[in-house]
């Protein structure tokens, strides 16, 4: 881990932080990502507006920190486009039959004392620690 910086990871974990917490206070709902997304592509009434400008915001900080430290992304992948692209519809239905996402679950819920939270949490590093071991011993 030569790129690990505790300093960076600090203020990144306190920004989340802080961004979670000023959702939760100024809309009373919970920023887990999968449940953002999925009130914009089932909008509810009076609750379409800061979900979209989350997602615009999450994905203007992240261009702006391209531009800022480029080095930082790794814009390359291992896999075929196919593979990456049905892997990211698996986790997508897992966060639907699971109720939300890491976000969701690991950083509000858990956060909060959810059980429910804390176990899928749980589920979600184990199984994302084995799938990580059987697919990097299958493709070496």
């Amino acid at each position: 881990m030569a790129s690990f910086t505790p300093v960076h990871a600090a203020i990144g974990g306190a920004l989340i932080a802080l961004a979670l917490s000023l959702v939760l206070v100024t809309t009373g709902r919970l920023a887990g990502l999968s449940n953002v997304i999925a009130g914009i592509i089932k909008p509810v009434a009076d609750d379409w507006s800061w979900r979209v400008w989350f997602v615009v915001g999450a994905l203007a900080a992240g261009a702006a920190f391209r531009v800022a430290a480029p080095e930082t992304f790794d814009a390359t992948t291992r896999l075929p486009l196919a593979i990456v692209a049905l892997s990211g519809v698996i986790v997508g239905a897992g966060t639907r039959l699971g109720n939300g996402c890491t976000s969701g679950h690991g950083l509000c819920g858990a956060s909060r004392g959810s059980k429910r939270s804390i176990i899928a949490t749980l589920v979600f590093f184990g199984v994302a620690v084995a799938s990580a071991t059987i697919t990097g011993a299958v493709l070496r």
